[in-house]
């Protein structure tokens, strides 16, 4: 995987502008990805960002660009939270979450509506997403919307703006430590 894809999949997030981002990832060994996540992971620690599999299959893998402070609090938030008691997450630590999100995304081949909750995604959105099966949404872009139309439109601009802008500084050279954003609130 190459730094360039990382930036083209996961650029609001090393921008600091969400909390993760999810994207697939081919891989011809297992123990290379994993070698290859590890020195990311090295490079991308001290600005407060992990990147980790949540699933893996037939040379395909599911990666997770994450912000750890960030996802604890937006789990924590109080609507954010009862969506997940609903859904059957006791344990509402942000690693137990995403251990949890770990094992429904092996178990099964649907994604877990929940899952936006990890990505930044307005819990009212993913509420209005589950209550109304996807149905009956105010706008689609990067998440079906159902609460506040316009604060989604003007953050699905941001988060395309910034992709752009990254994916040309990262054509141009710039490596990937130093589009990374430095989150003040690690964990």
């Amino acid at each position: 995987m190459s730094e360039e894809y990382l930036i083209s999949q996961a650029a609001p997030t090393l921008a600091g502008l969400k909390t993760g981002n999810l994207f697939p990832c081919s891989y011809s060994s297992w123990s290379s990805l994993l070698k290859e996540i590890r020195a990311f992971n090295r490079l991308l620690s001290s600005k407060g960002l992990c990147l980790i599999p949540l699933r893996h299959r037939n040379n395909r893998a599911l990666l997770y660009l994450y912000r750890p402070a960030r996802l604890a609090k937006d789990l924590s938030e109080t609507e954010a939270a009862a969506l997940l008691r609903r859904e059957g997450y006791s344990d509402l630590r942000h690693t137990r979450c995403l251990a949890e999100l770990i094992c429904r995304l092996q178990r099964f081949e649907e994604f877990p509506h929940e899952i936006g909750l990890f990505l930044s995604y307005p819990p009212e959105d993913v509420r209005g997403f589950m209550e109304h099966a996807g149905r009956g949404c105010k706008c689609v872009g990067c998440w079906k919307v159902y609460g506040d139309e316009q604060k989604a439109r003007n953050t699905f601009r941001a988060y395309k703006h910034c992709t752009d802008c990254y994916r040309a500084r990262g054509a141009m050279g710039t490596p990937l430590e130093r589009l990374a954003v430095a989150d003040n609130n690690k964990a």
